[in-house]
């Protein structure tokens, strides 16, 4: 298992990747992918039990799904240094005929990438459908997937929730990024939820809060408690707080990141609090 200081350092690489990517085509999603940046690290260096040949089907590994699509920059640059793809390939990010667009799609056959999300609310569902095919199939592995707090507000999602709890599917541990931003502002301005976690609880979830959510400690400790949660006729909930843009100070505690690149000078910046540690692309 890697070391606390290796994850860090995998971490702050991959901040690297998101801003260098997002800079070079002057679009992209850097906040909400800076703030996810020590859970993907955890997931996919310490927690899932994963093959790098890649094949759709998923049999016998965990899998992962992200929902809110957007932030593709942190999925693709831990993808890459997990060992699904070269990491040279991050240079192609949001270039005409990339496997890398903007939303992860499945028809460029991107290794790692099993649905195209960008048309936010669905993941859950397809999480969900994945899970049960596990159950059906005599299959143990787990299903865990992602979420944005600013996404639980398309409806479709509190369809996938209740349908979870009502169908006992236990092998779903799903993340909520609890950044408290979307892309207008405050998700409390946009449309308050009340506790999120009192809804999943009333229906019929586990509900496990990681107040530290950009802490890679408290994150793996978080995970773990997930996975013992599971296997016992209920589905699994993480609230991760987290900090959109976390990383770079001054991305962080705005939501004006959400959608928009650096700069020159701003890139510079960002770079200089977040050194090379992995090597750059």
């Amino acid at each position: 298992m890697p070391t606390t200081q290796q994850l860090q350092d995998f971490t702050q690489q991959v901040r690297r990747d998101i801003l260098r990517m997002v800079h070079a085509v002057n679009s992209g999603h850097p906040g909400g992918s800076l703030g996810c940046a020590e859970f993907f690290t955890c997931l996919y260096q310490e927690v899932m039990d994963y093959s790098t040949d890649f094949t759709m089907d998923g049999k016998n590994e965990d899998l992962f799904f992200l929902s809110n699509g957007h932030i593709s920059p942190v999925y693709y640059s831990v993808l890459a240094h997990s060992g699904f793809f070269p990491v040279s390939e991050l240079a192609t990010f949001r270039h005409i005929d990339s496997r890398l667009q903007g939303h992860p799609t499945t028809h460029e056959g991107l290794p790692g990438v099993r649905i195209a999300s960008g048309s936010l609310g669905q993941g859950m569902s397809v999480a969900l459908g994945a899970a049960e095919a596990k159950k059906l199939n005599g299959d143990d592995k787990l299903v865990y997937s992602l979420h944005g707090d600013g996404e639980l507000q398309e409806g479709q999602n509190w369809e996938a929730i209740m349908y979870a709890s009502a169908k006992k599917v236990d092998n779903i541990i799903c993340t909520i990024d609890l950044n408290g931003k979307q892309i207008d502002g405050a998700t409390d301005d946009v449309l308050p939820m009340g506790s999120i976690k009192a809804k999943f609880e009333a229906f019929g979830w586990y509900v496990l809060e990681v107040k530290e959510g950009n802490d890679i400690e408290a994150i793996l400790a978080g995970l773990s408690e997930a996975k013992s949660l599971t296997g016992k006729g209920k589905p699994v909930c993480i609230l991760l707080y987290t900090e959109m843009g976390n990383g770079v100070d001054f991305m962080m505690h705005t939501h004006a990141w959400h959608g928009k690149a650096p700069n020159d000078e701003q890139l510079e910046n960002a770079l200089a609090q977040n050194p090379e540690t992995l090597g750059d692309y």
